[in-house]
This record gives C-alpha cells, sequence and structure tokens, in this order.
C-alpha cells in the first residue's frame, strides 16, 4: 500500500474511535457560546428561564429537531453511550464519503482533461 493510502486510513480510523468512543465523554455543560448566550439570566433545576434578560431568551428549536440523528444521539437506540457513539460514526463515514467522492470526481476531471489535452496536442 502506498504511504498515502496508509495516512488516510489512519485518519480514518482515528476519527472513528473518536466519534464512536470519545464523543460520549464530551462535557455536557454549555460551551463557551451558550454561556454568553445564557449569561444574564437565571434558571431553574430544569434548565428553564425563569427571570433575567439573555439572549437565550429568544432561542427556537431547530429545523432538524426531528431527524434521525438530532441531538448528538441516534433516534431509536435506547443506550445512550451506544446511541452517542453510533451517531458520530455515522457522521464520520458519511463525510468521508462525501470528501472522497469530491476528490474522486475532481480527479477524474483533472484526468479527462490531461487526457483531452495531450490527444489535441
Amino acid at each position: 500500500m502506498k504511504k498515502s493510502t496508509w495516512f488516510i486510513l489512519t485518519g480514518l480510523v482515528a476519527a472513528l474511535l473518536l466519534a464512536g468512543v470519545v464523543s460520549n465523554y464530551a462535557s455536557g455543560h454549555p460551551d463557551g457560546l451558550d454561556s454568553v448566550a445564557r449569561d444574564g439570566c437565571t434558571f431553574d433545576a430544569d434548565d428553564t428561564i425563569t427571570g433575567g434578560t439573555c439572549m437565550a431568551q429568544g432561542e427556537t428549536d431547530n429545523q432538524t429537531k426531528d431527524s434521525p440523528l438530532a441531538g448528538y444521539g441516534l433516534r431509536g437506540v435506547g443506550n445512550d453511550f451506544l446511541s452517542t457513539g453510533l451517531s458520530g460514526v455515522i457522521g464520520v463515514a458519511a463525510t468521508f464519503a462525501l470528501g472522497g467522492g469530491v476528490f474522486w470526481l475532481l480527479r477524474a476531471g483533472r484526468s479527462q482533461s490531461a487526457r483531452r489535452s495531450s490527444q489535441a496536442g
């Protein structure tokens, strides 16, 4: 196998491990943007805004909230650890397939262009 193939496969395996296993250990606390959006409001135990003024008050539901991969999990899988891991693996696989397809199309187009220019010359 070529070095580039090993490099790509190693990166893919690392991404799959990170998405499938390590993603389950990510912090459940709000990230920086969420923290800033919530600044100035008070919340109850259910994380509902009870007072104050903050950007989070204008928050609306995501349009993809009913999709199979919404909420960093796979709908229909009862085990949270497995649900999050499968969601990450599906995301990595889809991204890899889409990116690989784009590179394959670009490479195929470049090869045809090179053949046409060599035949014309």
